[in-house]
């Protein structure tokens, strides 16, 4: 029996917090609904034997199972150009913040999250990866060898039978909420932050879903890489990459283009709201400098 959105958030939310057991003012304040509909979804979820008093019960988890994230897909194969001189002798994702791995923020979240099936994609400087299998023994490599004269649509082509069931991952994005990358979706769709306005790459949206994306806009979500995609949409996307990449100037395309501008009206991909203190992407030595001092100056 599939789920409502209202029920799945209710029942996604219970499981995180491991069997303690929350107040329904606790669950309105958590999936951010009104009293009402969290008092008639909890009463749904009673009757069909998902939820009690002491929490979600093994039946409550097993209903859950379908929307359970199989996979984790980290785009790592570019230069990082914008973080010269760091850069220059360490890939971008494996540059240290404050002492810890960029890409690690990512990694120690869906390990956290048990996602087994992580991949990571390579390319600039792609021995240094080998570093990760100390700590994350279970990763996969997926070699990009056209990083250098292709955009990172080249990283989703040589992922792209991965991407169903997945979440695809900027890895120079540095995650300060874990809980972003959780176990279970409900659908296919991004990060973002709503803003009054913004310079950078965003979406317009309406009813939650992604209408339009843009460089630059108001009354908007600005953007960032983290997305999930469901099985369907997955296997879909797959063959859409490559058409778009086999396209006359295709290989100068960014991946996210791909369902949300060539293929839109095929997709109906929702916006997974978060803040600025839940991420943030280092786009110059400056930044890098102001989150951690014991940089130099360039």
């Amino acid at each position: 029996m599939s789920l409502t959105k209202n029920q799945f958030d209710i029942l996604a939310c219970l499981e995180q917090e491991k069997g303690a057991s929350l107040t329904q003012r606790e669950l309105v304040s958590r999936v951010n609904k009104s009293l009402g509909t969290v008092n008639k979804t909890v009463t749904e979820l009673g009757k069909m034997g998902y939820v009690e008093k002491r929490g979600i019960t093994e039946a409550g988890i097993k209903a859950l199972e379908p929307y359970r994230v199989k996979r984790a897909v980290f785009i790592a194969a570019g230069f990082g150009s914008r973080l010269v001189p760091i850069t220059l002798n360490t890939p971008k994702p494996l540059v240290r913040v404050n002492g810890v791995r960029i890409i690690d923020t990512l990694l120690d979240a869906a390990v956290a999250a048990e996602i087994e099936e992580i991949y990571v994609v390579r390319g600039y400087l792609a021995e240094q990866f080998d570093q990760l299998l100390y700590k994350y023994p279970n990763i996969k490599f997926i070699e990009n060898p056209a990083y250098n004269e292709a955009n990172n649509i080249s990283s989703a082509m040589c992922a792209r039978y991965h991407i169903g069931g997945a979440y695809v991952c900027e890895a120079d994005l540095l995650l300060y909420n874990p809980k972003l990358i959780c176990k279970y979706q409900y659908s296919s769709n991004y990060l973002a932050v709503p803003v009054e306005k913004t310079d950078d790459w965003c979406f317009t949206t309406s009813g939650g879903v992604i209408k339009e994306l843009s460089i630059g806009g108001v009354n908007c979500h600005h953007m960032f890489g983290i997305s999930y995609w469901t099985e369907y949409d997955g296997a879909r996307l797959a063959e859409h990459i490559k058409k778009v990449y086999e396209m006359p100037g295709g290989k100068e395309r960014y991946w996210d283009q791909v369902a949300l501008e060539y293929y839109a009206k095929e997709y109906n991909i929702s916006v997974r709201e978060c803040t600025f203190e839940d991420l943030c992407e280092i786009d110059t030595y400056r930044e890098l400098k102001r989150l951690d001092p014991t940089y130099g100056e360039a």
